[in-house]
């Protein structure tokens, strides 16, 4: 290797790594230029002014209300089933008629019963039999001509014969299929031939008479409403309708979800106007009077940890707060601060407070789903959630 040659190497490899270290040097520039201009306009959109939001808001103000509940819950029927079948077949006769009353125990539906009042017949020949032999083998079994074992075989079988026979009589009897209870036929499910298999439905049962009505109510009620309250009870399809029945069971535990328990009142219905399934307002007395804190339900953020309201109160401005395009602001702002309480009764769309509202306090009632602990806002009543302690349904 020549002289040339070696003295060309160290001069390509410093080349190398000084185009190297200038590549660093480039690269390392522009992501610290990217990073500082990145951190900088963090700083400018964490420190830039937020829109004030705007709320609608409500005073809370103080009202007397009589210890009165009111619910809505739906009507469900004491007994009310899909009638089916145990046993598999064919459809022979119909004994019912859509929509009409029926009795415990009538016959609705037959099915072909053929081939097993065949199988029923050769089981009872074979149980007939069975007994005589047995007989026979326990009388030889006296004169000691068999041993005690083969006489107790015989019996074993005859017994097993009898159980055979019974078993078919009850696949028989269920092929013929009979109302569980008293009460009003739905709508038929089944032609005559067709073939149904076990569980599948032939009619809809209801009980009417008596009707029981499942409705919600706030956990503050557990230890007031007690079974045998008398209730009061209306359905939208009979304006003008009261029913009167009482609480004859309470659920005892209380859904964490909502925060809400269930009861359950019986009506009398001895006319069958009440459905099962309808939507039903039931009122109810606990006696006695009082003055509440009420405010809008809207007002109310219902949370499986706890309800929360947002106060609206005047605050003075910062000292440098300025508007959108950096104008300096003064005077006082607006400000909401998320408060829990503690909620009663209800009385259409407002609610009681019990605990954590003064009266007088000014609520946000619209647009919480935007606000934020500390946040400005500013107030427009032009639009105002429903706060009516009675509202009534309007048909359009």
């Amino acid at each position: 290797m020549s002289t040339a040659s070696r003295e060309r190497k160290p001069r390509f490899a410093l080349r190398m790594t000084l185009m190297l270290i200038a590549t660093l040097l480039v690269f390392g520039g522009v992501f610290a230029v990217k990073a500082i201009i990145g951190k900088q306009m963090n700083e400018f959109f964490d420190n830039m002014p937020q829109p004030a939001a705007a709320v609608s808001a409500a005073t809370a103000t103080v009202e007397r209300w009589s210890d009165d509940g009111e619910a809505v819950g739906t009507l469900v029927a004491v007994n009310g089933t899909e009638v089916t079948t145990e046993a598999g077949g064919v459809v022979r006769a119909i004994e019912f008629e859509p929509g009409q009353p029926v009795k415990a125990g009538a016959v609705l539906v037959r099915l072909n019963t053929d081939n097993e009042v065949a199988t029923l017949k050769a089981l009872e020949s074979t149980a007939r039999l069975a007994e005589v032999q047995a007989e026979r083998w326990q009388q030889l079994g006296k004169d000691q001509l068999v041993s005690l074992d083969e006489v107790q075989q015989r019996v074993s079988a005859a017994a097993n014969a009898h159980a055979q026979v019974e078993a078919q009589r009850a696949l028989i009897a269920q092929k013929t299929i009979r109302a569980p209870f008293s009460g009003e036929l739905g709508i038929r499910r089944v032609n005559l031939g067709q073939f149904v298999s076990p569980g599948d439905p032939i009619v809809t049962l209801q009980q009417l008479d008596p009707i029981h009505h499942d409705f919600a109510l706030p956990e503050q009620y557990m230890d007031k409403l007690r079974p045998g309250t008398r209730i009061r009870a209306t359905v939208d399809a009979l304006p003008g309708r009261e029913f009167e029945g009482e609480v004859t069971a309470i659920e005892p535990r209380i859904d964490p979800s909502t925060r809400n328990f269930t009861a359950q009142a019986t009506l009398a219905n001895p006319e069958h106007l009440l459905r099962p399934g309808a939507f039903a307002r039931v009122r109810f007395s606990l006696g006695g009077e009082r003055e509440v804190v009420v405010i809008p339900q809207t007002a109310v953020s219902f949370n499986p940890y706890g309800n929360a309201v947002f106060v609206i109160s005047e605050v003075p401005r910062k000292e440098g707060e300025t508007d959108m395009q950096g104008n300096p602001l003064t005077g006082n702002k607006l400000v909401v601060t998320q408060r829990f309480v503690r909620t009663g009764a209800t009385r259409g769309d407002l609610v009681a407070v019990v605990e954590g509202l003064k009266p007088g306090e000014q609520v946000a009632t619209s647009g919480l789903l935007k606000l934020r602990n500390e946040a400005e806002v500013t107030i427009n009543n032009e639009i105002q959630p429903a706060a009516d302690p009675e509202p009534q349904t309007q048909n359009r």
